[in-house]
């Protein structure tokens, strides 16, 4: 350790961790610059061993802390809907508890209480999950010590996937094909015939579908994995796109390139919804359009 003075100024210089450090106390007093050169080190030596005075976020309240997370939430994350319907149910429960407060025991309280309220056991580990991630390194200890006890995560039902024989399929697609919405059939006939996901549907657009080369690309998915991806178009999928596509306003393809888009060039976010929301075009005929 040594101090120099520079100007008007004195300079402290010591070694930590193999690397010099020489750094200004801008002050003209020795002895400040002495208490600055000691404050530095002491500021280093709790970084690098990761010792920090957490009491001030330890009495925040879980309320405030959703808050915070959910706003970081939004700007990692594509979807945030589902955050923010955990997040609604741990305010409900916990909203006014401190960070301090949350142990081993209140998380299986909050457990126990879902489940009386008749949540799925998937959704509540969800949302425990959530809960931990909120509690930061406090909610790593409690999740390695549940985790331990094998008390961390519900035990849900395995559900039996339904495999619909050609008889249901038939009828299911006749009945697509007649409904008001232009929708339903064509986004019906991706999920049988591709297997894609709600999502991955909703964000399709006419430029990722390649009709004359019988191909599409998945841009948007739910996993890294699954974006880029290549998918065939089968000869009855073709069909269902290349009349979805005549169903659409002239050049609407080029104008509102959603693949989910309406007749009047509305932008459908909910396929769910959109049953009851669209109406089916009628004496309409198909123009030339780009493929």
């Amino acid at each position: 350790m040594s101090l120099s003075k520079r100007g008007k100024y004195w300079w402290y210089e010591f070694w930590f961790a193999g690397r010099r450090i020489q750094e200004s106390s801008k002050s003209a007093s020795k002895s400040v610059a002495k208490l600055a050169e000691q404050k530095r080190r002491r500021e280093l030596e709790e970084g690098f061993n990761s010792i920090e005075d957490q009491r001030e976020e330890q009495v925040r309240t879980i309320r405030e802390r959703a808050k915070a997370y959910f706003e970081s939430y939004v700007l990692r994350n594509q979807s945030a809907t589902f955050a923010e319907y955990a997040l609604k149910h741990i305010n409900e429960h916990l909203a006014d508890r401190m960070l301090c407060d949350i142990d081993d025991g209140l998380v299986r309280e909050y457990q126990d209480a879902r489940l009386r309220e008749n949540a799925a056991p998937k959704t509540i580990n969800e949302e425990v999950g959530f809960l931990l991630r909120l509690l930061g390194d406090r909610g790593e200890a409690i999740r390695s010590r549940l985790k331990k006890l094998k008390q961390l995560k519900l035990r849900g039902g395995k559900g039996v996937a339904k495999v619909y024989s050609s008889e249901e399929k038939e009828k299911l697609l006749h009945e697509a094909s007649e409904a008001r919405s232009p929708l339903i059939y064509p986004v019906l006939m991706l999920a049988l015939e591709t297997g894609m996901r709600n999502a991955e549907i909703r964000h399709l657009r006419w430029e990722q579908v390649n009709l004359k080369k019988q191909f599409l690309v998945v841009r948007i998915s739910k996993t890294e994995g699954g974006e880029g991806r290549t998918i065939p178009l089968s000869p009855d999928l073709l069909k269902a796109l290349e009349r979805h596509l005549c169903g659409t306003r002239p050049g609407s393809a080029a104008s509102n390139p959603s693949f989910t888009c309406s007749p009047r060039e509305r932008r459908i976010t909910s396929i769910r919804r959109s049953r009851s929301r669209q109406s089916r075009p009628r004496g309409e005929t198909c123009a030339e359009r780009p493929a």
